[in-house]
């Protein structure tokens, strides 16, 4: 699920103004801001997009307060940092309850969390064959979904593209 940040009773951006707040940050107008723009995106942003969005905007905001405002967002796990298929760096909004992970669409960018499910079991059994003992791990899964792969040609039942006469 993504994070109540698009909640619409109390505005894009007052849920994490309160997780600034209880973590000891203010809600500065520049942070509200940044945390709207996020709210708006749908799969994975990189913070030049947040800026050209700011522009259009017409709002004042710096660059670095972006970067910044992300780096706090990501601390606060509200957002995550993710390498994409080109090899970009992005962002994604994230619920900071959840530990989850993230399947992205390598044509569109649509991106949606995916439930660990047995997923850390195997991440266990990973680290103890290997010696390690597992302290976190985040995967991102990139494809195409279902829409694109409709746009490129028949998607049979079991999601596969059925063979084209």
């Amino acid at each position: 699920m993504r994070p109540s940040i698009n909640q619409p009773a109390t505005g894009p951006s007052s849920v994490i103004a309160q997780t600034f707040l209880r973590a000891g940050y203010q809600p500065t107008p520049s942070r509200r801001l940044v945390a709207e723009l996020v709210a708006g995106r749908t799969g994975p942003f990189s913070a030049a997009e947040l800026l050209e969005l700011a522009r259009r905007r017409r709002a004042t905001v710096g660059r670095a307060t972006v970067f910044r405002t992300l780096e706090l967002l990501s601390s606060l796990r509200i957002v995550e940092r993710l390498v994409l298929p080109d090899g970009s760096m992005g962002y994604v909004g994230c619920d900071p309850d959840a530990h989850h992970h993230h399947l992205v669409c390598s044509a569109c960018g649509n991106g949606v969390d995916i439930a660990d499910g047995d997923l850390g079991r195997v991440v266990d059994d990973i680290g103890r064959r290997n010696g390690y003992r597992i302290q976190s791990h985040r995967i991102e899964l990139f494809g195409v979904c279902p829409d694109c792969r409709e746009a490129e040609g028949a998607v049979g039942p079991s999601g596969s593209a059925e063979a084209r006469e």
